[in-house]
């Protein structure tokens, strides 16, 4: 293996990479329709992989007793229905379920994983979620580009619920793992004056992101369409789509907080924080903790 050690003004990583780590390639959202789906060796792949990475999670992370924030995505739903089988097992005791959306209620309600509706006293010892994508060197994260049918409250409860835990693993392909951050960010704002919060978001990173209203149904469109999206708690989504590289995403999200009419968005800074990558050479796992070595390691499949 390669050795590569990287650093920032807090966090000093002595990383060591399989050489079929590096190289990740560049994934830009699409906005066109498709009329099939194509299932490739890559996808069922990478399917493979997230499932060994929700059992690594599991078996790593989990102990009896704990309260455990269930996170929303493909390898969050595997992880659910694995610790589901570990409690059926007794490998595992005395487990409470946070779920961060109806879908991963669902999932656990299936898997038999005894759940709590999340309070802002309630203690979580550990989080575990999917990511869209993850800043190398710092493990930012964006959280909220996909939509999930409960995507009205999805992005609130999913980030509250990752903040309170006393730890937080995301799991993740390696092309989600990048230095060079490019695509979007989802914000949550007050649908009133909605305008006049999208074009200080605008003005904030002009000519670096187009700023886009998320629409309930029909096509995207820079003002929402006939139908703009409007949450529960009656927020729009405005979709930050950057056109240039993201420098950092911490940046980015301090920026967005100073905007008066922006309730949250899908960047989450937490420490500590794990990300369970997958490779082609298995697992990497890179640790972060503030002002501490982080070790990034490899487990081969």
């Amino acid at each position: 293996m390669a050795s590569l050690a990287s650093s920032s003004s807090s966090i000093n990583f002595l990383v060591h990479v399989p050489a079929a780590f590096n190289g990740i390639g560049t994934k830009r959202r699409s906005r066109g329709k498709t009329s099939s789906i194509s299932v490739t060796h890559s996808s069922l792949a990478d399917a493979s992989a997230l499932l060994q990475a929700a059992h690594y999670t599991v078996d790593t992370c989990i102990k009896s007793g704990m309260v455990i924030g269930l996170g929303s995505g493909h390898a969050s739903g595997m992880a659910i229905q694995y610790l589901g089988r570990q409690l059926r097992a007794g490998v595992l005791e005395d487990i409470v379920g946070v779920p961060t959306s109806v879908a991963s209620a669902s999932e656990a309600a299936k898997a038999g994983v005894p759940m709590d509706k999340y309070q802002d006293c309630l203690q979580i010892d550990f989080a575990f979620d999917d990511a869209d994508i993850i800043e190398e060197g710092t493990l930012s994260a964006i959280i909220g580009r996909q939509r999930p049918k409960d995507e009205e409250s999805i992005l609130l409860q999913q980030k509250s619920i990752l903040n309170a835990a006393k730890k937080l693993a995301f799991m993740i392909t390696q092309s989600q793992y990048k230095g060079d951050l490019d695509g979007s960010i989802p914000v949550l704002i007050q649908s009133l004056n909605w305008m006049q919060t999208a074009e200080e978001i605008d003005d904030l990173f002009l000519g670096d992101a187009e700023v886009w209203r998320r629409s309930s149904i029909g096509q995207a469109s820079p003002l929402g369409g006939d139908f703009p999206l409007v949450t529960r708690e009656g927020h729009n989504v405005l979709d930050v789509i950057f056109t240039s590289p993201i420098p950092s995403l911490a940046e980015v999200a301090e920026s967005l907080d100073k905007v008066n009419g922006v309730v949250d968005h899908g960047v989450i800074c937490k420490f500590p924080c794990t990300a369970v990558i997958t490779s082609s050479d298995g697992l990497c796992i890179v640790n972060n903790m503030p002002k501490n070595a982080v070790e990034f390691h490899c487990a081969a499949p």
